[in-house]
This record gives C-alpha cells, sequence and structure tokens, in this order.
C-alpha cells in the first residue's frame, strides 16, 4: 500500500483510527476544533487529493468555501440541529473542484463534548451518478428524452383537470411510426433508432410551446394540446403527417422514408377520464392504420353516444348535488342465515346500499347512477362518502354488523385504503362490525393488488366479501390468493333454481368450490321458498332477497 502523506495522514485527537481501512474504504476522517475552525485529517482519497487535500481544506472557512451554494443551507441546519439537541449528523452535499467541477460528499459525524467534531466523509459521486439516471429513467425516455408513458399520463391528466375547471378543450394524439420493426430487421435497430429520434424533433417543431410530447412506447409518441378546439385538431395532426413524411431520414444505412399514422381524442367533449382519452385515441390510430398509414384519423362519437354522453353529464351534476345537499342515502337490506325460516330469521348483517333522493324525494337505484359516475371518473369520491357514512353509522349503533359495496376502481385505491387505516386504526371492535364488498370481476383484475389491499382491511379486523361470485368463473382459482372471508353468489345462478335442475347443478359445483376454499357462503336474488329451502339443503350459509325483506331507507334501528 503507497505511504501516505504526514499532511493527508493528520492526527486525530483522542485516539488513532485504523489507516489501512480508511484507505481501503475510500474514506477520509476529520477533527474539526469548533472554537478554533482548524480542521485535522486522515485518510487518503483521489477524490480528496483532487479537492487539495488536508492543506487546502485546514479551516472550516475554506470548507464552507468549497460547498455548492445550493447545498449550503442545508449542511449548516443540520450542523446547528447537530449541536442543539444532539440530533444525527448525516449530510450529502457538492464540493468544488479546483477546476470548477463537483464531486459529491456523504458527511457523518458527532460533536459528543460540543468543542470538537468528529467525522468521516465518503465520496458517492457515482452513486449521485446513478441515481440522477435513474430518477430520469422514471420520467424521461432514454433514447429521444421525451417524456415517459408514466410521466405523459400526469401531464394528460393535470392537463384534463385544467381543462375542465376552465371549459378549455383539447385534445391528445397518439402517433404511430409506419412499418419501424420492418426498418429494424432490415437495416438494424441503429437505423431505427436514428428513425425515431429525427421523428420526434420533426413533431416537436410542429408543437406549440404549451403542447407536450412524449414517447409511449416503441414505435409510438403522444402529443397532448392543450386549450385547443377540435376544428384545429385536425390542423396540427395533418401538419405533423406531412412535415415526417416530406423528406427521407438520413441514417447510417442510407436514407429512409418514414410515414405516421396519427389518431386522436378530444377532451371534455369525449372523454373526461385520462385512460378512456388515451383508449380512444389508440382506436383512432387502429383505424388510421387501417386507411392506409400516412394519414390522421379522429375518434368521432355517433349521435347515440353524443346523447348518451349528455344524459351521462345531466346525471353526473344530479349526483353531485345530491351529495353536496345530503340527498344520498343508505337503503338497508338483512342478510339471514339460511337455517331460520321467514319472519324469525337471524340477521348476521345488513348491506347498505346507496341510493340518491332526486329532487321530487324519489329514491333512485345505485344501478342507474354509479356507472355514470364510474365514466366521468368520480366513483373515489362516492366510495369515500360511503366509506365515511358506513363508519360512522356503525360508531352510534354498535349491535348492528353493516356490509358496504365499492367500485373496481377503489378495489386497488391506496389512498382510499389509507382513509380506512385512519379510521380504524386501533378500533378494532368497530373494525368487526364492517364488511367490505367488492366484486369478483375487480378482484380478478390485479390480483395481486387487490390480495394486499384485502390483507390490509382484514388486518383491521374488517370481513371482506367478494361480490357477483362466479360472474369470473373461468378464473376462480385465482380467488384463494385473496384471502376474504366471504362468497357472494351471483344473483343470477339463484333465478329459477326451483324449476331449472341445471341450474342447481351448476350451484351445488359453487357452493362446493367456495366451502373447498374455506369461504362463507351468501346466496343472493332470493325470491321465493322454493329457492330458499334448495339453498338450504346445499350448504348455503347466508341468504338475500326480496323473499326475506326489501332495501329500507329508514334504518333497522330507527323502526
Amino acid at each position: 500500500m503507497p505511504k501516505s502523506k504526514p499532511s493527508e495522514r493528520g492526527a486525530i485527537e483522542g485516539g488513532s483510527l485504523p489507516l489501512s481501512a480508511l484507505t481501503a474504504a475510500g474514506d477520509i476522517a476529520y477533527l474539526w476544533d469548533l472554537a478554533s475552525g482548524r480542521l485535522s485529517w486522515s485518510g487518503v482519497s483521489p477524490e480528496f487529493v483532487r479537492l487539495g487535500g488536508a492543506g487546502a481544506l485546514d479551516r472550516a472557512k475554506s470548507l464552507l468555501d468549497r460547498i455548492h451554494p445550493a447545498d449550503r443551507r442545508v449542511r449548516q441546519e443540520r450542523m446547528h440541529a447537530h449541536l442543539a439537541t444532539g440530533a444525527s449528523f448525516d449530510c450529502e452535499f457538492r464540493l468544488r473542484l479546483p477546476n470548477g467541477e463537483f464531486v459529491w460528499v456523504h458527511d457523518r459525524g458527532a460533536a459528543p463534548a460540543g468543542d470538537r467534531m468528529l467525522g468521516v466523509w465518503r465520496f458517492v459521486t457515482q452513486r449521485k451518478a446513478a441515481e440522477r439516471h435513474l430518477e430520469y429513467l422514471a420520467s424521461y425516455d432514454e433514447l429521444t428524452g421525451l417524456f415517459n408513458r408514466k410521466r405523459l399520463r400526469e401531464t394528460l391528466d393535470y392537463i384534463l383537470a385544467a381543462s375542465l375547471r376552465s371549459g378549455r378543450p383539447g385534445a391528445y394524439l397518439v402517433i404511430g411510426v409506419d412499418k419501424l420493426t420492418a426498418v429494424n430487421d432490415a437495416l438494424g435497430e441503429a437505423a431505427g433508432d436514428t428513425v425515431l429520434t429525427e421523428i420526434a424533433r420533426r413533431i416537436e417543431q410542429n408543437l406549440r410551446a404549451s403542447d407536450v410530447l412524449g414517447r409511449l412506447g416503441a414505435d409510438r409518441f403522444a402529443v397532448v394540446l392543450a386549450e385547443c378546439a377540435e376544428d384545429q385538431v385536425g390542423v396540427a395532426a395533418e401538419r405533423i403527417v406531412a412535415s415526417v413524411n416530406r423528406e427521407p431520414i438520413q441514417t447510417d444505412a442510407g436514407r429512409i422514408f418514414a410515414t405516421v399514422s396519427i389518431g386522436a381524442a378530444t377532451f371534455p367533449e369525449q372523454a373526461k377520464v385520462g385512460r378512456d382519452i388515451m383508449a380512444r385515441a389508440e382506436s383512432a390510430l387502429t383505424e388510421a392504420k387501417r386507411a392506409g398509414r400516412d394519414c390522421f384519423v379522429p375518434y368521432l362519437l355517433t349521435d347515440e353516444q353524443r346523447a348518451k354522453h349528455r344524459a351521462d353529464m345531466v346525471m353526473g351534476d344530479g349526483v353531485r348535488r345530491a351529495l353536496k345537499e345530503g340527498r344520498l342515502v343508505f337503503a338497508y337490506q338483512p342478510i339471514v342465515e339460511s337455517t331460520e325460516v321467514v319472519g324469525q330469521a337471524n340477521v348476521d348483517y345488513y348491506e347498505c346500499l346507496l341510493r340518491m333522493i332526486d329532487e321530487d324525494g324519489v329514491p333512485v337505484a345505485a344501478a342507474a347512477f354509479v356507472p355514470v359516475i364510474e365514466r366521468l371518473g368520480f366513483v373515489r369520491i362516492i366510495d369515500r362518502y360511503v366509506l365515511e357514512r358506513a363508519v360512522q353509522e356503525a360508531a352510534d349503533h354498535p349491535g348492528f354488523r353493516l356490509g358496504f359495496n365499492i367500485s373496481g376502481v377503489t378495489a386497488t385505491d391506496r389512498s382510499w385504503l389509507r382513509t380506512v387505516m385512519r379510521l380504524l386504526r386501533d378500533k378494532p371492535l368497530l373494525a368487526r362490525q364492517l364488511v367490505v364488498e367488492i366484486t369478483e370481476t375487480a378482484a380478478l383484475h390485479d390480483i395481486e393488488e387487490c390480495s394486499r389491499f384485502v390483507g390490509t382491511l382484514r388486518e383491521l379486523g374488517c370481513r371482506v366479501a367478494i361480490d357477483d361470485f362466479g360472474a369470473g368463473f373461468t378464473s376462480l382459482r385465482h380467488l384463494q390468493a385473496l384471502a376474504v372471508d366471504t362468497v357472494k353468489i351471483d344473483g343470477s345462478f339463484v333465478r329459477d333454481l326451483a324449476t331449472k335442475p341445471e341450474n342447481q347443478v351448476f350451484l351445488r359445483h359453487l357452493v362446493g368450490l367456495a366451502h373447498g376454499m374455506g369461504f362463507t357462503t351468501v346466496a343472493e336474488g332470493v325470491e321465493s321458498e322454493g329457492e330458499s329451502a334448495i339453498l338450504r339443503r346445499e350448504g348455503v350459509r347466508l341468504q338475500q332477497g326480496y323473499y326475506f325483506a326489501r332495501p329500507s331507507i329508514p334504518a333497522p334501528w330507527g323502526k
């Protein structure tokens, strides 16, 4: 090992440091006399030598002058906090080299006696560069430097929200590079990359400063046009098409004539949710490729779709007013033990079914408005309202167990789950009063995320039920991973049960499968004694339906 210079080794008062360990790790130790501002150093590091060594950093002021101006305040605040409270001193900052470049230092130290500080430097420039690269890749496409799909989606959501507030329309364009795979196969990926970067440059030349360009994937770009009238969307798209095919692209493999196809969707006229806008633009892009490529095709709403959209808007406004005015209420329907007879049925829990009281005082079933608010993108607000109301009802009436439904998007919504944790943390008795119902189709959409969701609810003490059990029958084996408590057999398997033997066979299979997985079973849609008797015979534990009681808006405890 090379011998260290005395000025670089220094002398740390109060004991000696294992210099070989410091050198092997590339770390530098220091002793800082806080009264005099004098610094003593031990250790050898190439970065420390480039800084000038111990001779150039023998005073606190000379060190402070080297620290990047943007990092000085944070370092000083942490130093003062350590000296005042004893909090750990752990800080990363940049130091200027004599040539003007900067290196990153991780500084950890302590001043146990208050008059001297002992610490260790580790140079972390390479790690910081790697972190910056990872942060860059989280938002940007590595080849083109444009926003990646994630960042583009976030931008679309932001511009869409602004459009909804201001009423000014915009558009989303998906731009597909025609036959890029053929270029890669024939001339190599390097030629394909050159085509992509040049097309990105040509697209960007035809955009306004307020427009946002990103790369969705291998052969697709996307543009968000903010505040763009519908009649100008086609103008912008045709300009991009023309700029790409106007002249060939020069690559190392030769000149390539490239073309693009474009699909577009406008907002908020055609959609008010980011994923819907993206899906409709993709649909239009598919049509553009079918039309022969090298062209633009807008997504068009039919007259029927426009009428439905207007009806959705009216219904959505009505739901918002009802929420604001307290006209969203629960109708309660009992879920009873199968072993009991009508009139004496033992209620296991009440399902809280959402109803909207319209302006004429007439209850409107959830099926009439929940699909609408899902399409309009504010179902999470309603699901949070349902959660908070159900928790409050349970808290006010501890003798009752209540169940409630959440939508498919909420079944993997972590913000909703955080609200549950806030409301129920350290309240196991209250949590045990609640049964959260999610649809089977929603559970199957993202098994892994939904499994975590269910696990958290059960850890809090809630029961979790799968609603509409059987609707995704081909994937029932996946449900075992969810570890729910209860499955609710879809009413379509209960209907006409007494008159259709084939339904009984199918029901027997479903019940056997559910019991084999350890689930409690509930049959929905029971409307006759005959159906109820068969369900009891087949071992279904709980039943729900008009045969026992219709949903009632007056709460059972209010009667």
